[in-house]
């Protein structure tokens, strides 16, 4: 899996932004997400961050994006759509399950944001988890992958001590049939995955 790594993602305003919204309190065992969007034409959701700041964020790092799925599969470039800039946090004694993420995301990315300390993202070669590659936490570093069927296999926790809060920013589609194509996947078998999944991972919350 082709993983590239951005450190000092946001710029210093961009970043003392993100750390400082008043997000709900969550518990140590379990994960909160904000959902926020922008579309082509500016068109914008949001759950936590106002619209000016997810049309300036779209602004000042749409291009890097770009390039960064560019870098690491440049045939689903003309499928993108729109932008998540979800806010993301997952209490001290909660991890995610391995997984491999949704057709839908070209691009997926995450910026690491608070506390100083955490615990980064670990992929596998494997569901079952072989070949463990982590990589590190460190504040306004950006972690990106272009998902693949069956093969980009990853997850996160918190690190028992703190909540770990990220911003994650993904590049979106909902052509999803070209992009099995383009991965040379079945679309039967995958489609069907992907709409049980939302069933499936909302049992997988479990605590350290």
């Amino acid at each position: 899996m082709n993983i590239k790594l951005i450190d000092n993602f946001l710029n210093e305003h961009d970043l003392k932004e993100i750390q400082s919204l008043n997000l709900t309190s969550v518990k140590k065992n379990e994960v909160k997400v904000y959902h926020n969007s922008i579309d082509k034409n500016n068109n914008v959701k949001s759950e936590c961050i106002n619209s000016d700041t997810i049309i300036r964020l779209h602004r000042n790092y749409h291009k890097k994006a770009i390039n960064v799925l560019r870098e690491l599969n440049q045939a689903k470039i003309d499928l993108y759509e729109y932008s998540e800039f979800h806010i993301i946090e997952t209490g001290a004694n909660c991890q995610f399950p391995i997984h491999d993420d949704t057709p839908n995301k070209l691009l997926s990315g995450v910026i690491y944001i608070n506390p100083e300390s955490n615990s980064g993202t670990k992929f596998y070669k494997t569901k079952k988890g072989e070949g463990e590659k982590t990589v590190e936490w460190k504040i306004n570093r950006g972690v990106f992958f272009s998902r693949k069927e069956r093969e980009t296999w990853h997850s996160y926790r918190g690190d028992g001590n703190s909540n770990r809060i990220a911003l994650v920013y993904n590049l979106m589609t909902t052509r999803i049939k070209e992009v099995f194509e383009i991965e040379k996947k079945s679309y039967l078998i995958g489609n069907f995955r992907y709409k049980i999944n939302p069933y499936i991972y909302k049992f997988f919350k479990f605590t350290i």
